[in-house]
């Protein structure tokens, strides 16, 4: 792994065909980098936004082609892709309702960089994290 990967991104295995992810965070621990589990996300929310994991991998320099659930070492995805995918991937995960899925989805697609960074450490943030992804929700796709 090299020095500048700061996210990784696992494929899970599950029953049958599908599959889920994972992205896990890299973050200095006293000891050194310590993995931290940013999002786990399978079934219909994954589905909606496999366009944005598949890019996030394009511009981290894989093939779409290796994203495929028999995969067993972890995609290292650059900065900026790994930040976006993870918001999206936090922001819908907990829905069931494919147009508010997609209303989501496409408006973590549609911002700036500064919104993802800034959203993406409200949400990841201990303690508070939970009320930021309820409340960008909100923001972007009210019921």
């Amino acid at each position: 792994m090299t020095r500048a990967t700061q996210f990784l991104l696992f494929v899970l295995p599950r029953e049958g065909p599908d599959y889920g992810v994972e992205l896990r965070q890299l973050v200095n621990g006293g000891a050194g980098l310590k993995q931290r589990m940013a999002v786990r996300v399978w079934g219909p929310p994954l589905a909606s936004v496999v366009d944005q994991v598949l890019e996030a991998l394009k511009r981290s320099g894989y093939r779409p082609g290796e994203f495929a659930r028999t995969r067993e070492a972890p995609f290292e995805l650059k900065e900026p892709w790994a930040v976006r995918l993870g918001l999206a991937l936090l922001a819908v995960k907990p829905l069931s309702k494919s147009s508010r899925i997609d209303r989501v989805a496409a408006a973590v697609r549609s911002m700036s960089d500064e919104e993802v960074y800034y959203w993406f450490a409200k949400c990841t943030a201990e303690g508070s994290g939970f009320a930021a992804q309820r409340a960008l929700r909100t923001l972007v796709a009210p019921e």
